[in-house]
């Protein structure tokens, strides 16, 4: 004999984040090339007989980069909800606002 006040469970409904695959080893490996390769660029630029008011906003866009592949690869975001990546990036934007404030301040870019 059946009960009619019991009801059978719902089906679990799914995580609000995107399902996107894990990475594998090797997709790590190549962003860590990746990165290796904008490190070596920075230092190159560094070396070379560039104006500081190039030299700056090269390093600075180089450094972004690299936040960027790190946070959204190694950190996981990529595969997680987007509201962690929108903290990061207004961290980011915050970060990168505050350091130009202060080499505006003292005058960096003027060589």
């Amino acid at each position: 004999m059946e009960r009619a006040d019991v009801r059978e469970p719902a089906p679990p409904t799914p995580a609000r984040g995107r399902t996107v695959r894990h990475p594998s080893p090797k997709e790590y490996v190549r962003i860590a090339v990746v990165l290796a390769v904008v490190t070596a660029m920075e230092v190159g630029i560094w070396y070379a007989e560039i104006s500081r008011a190039l030299l700056i906003p090269l390093l600075l866009i180089f450094a972004v980069i690299k936040f960027v592949l790190v946070v959204l690869w190694y950190m996981h975001l990529r595969f997680d909800s987007r509201t962690y990546a929108r903290f990061f990036m207004i961290g980011l934007a915050g970060a990168v606002t505050l350091f130009l404030v202060v080499l505006l301040t003292f005058r960096a870019f003027s060589g």
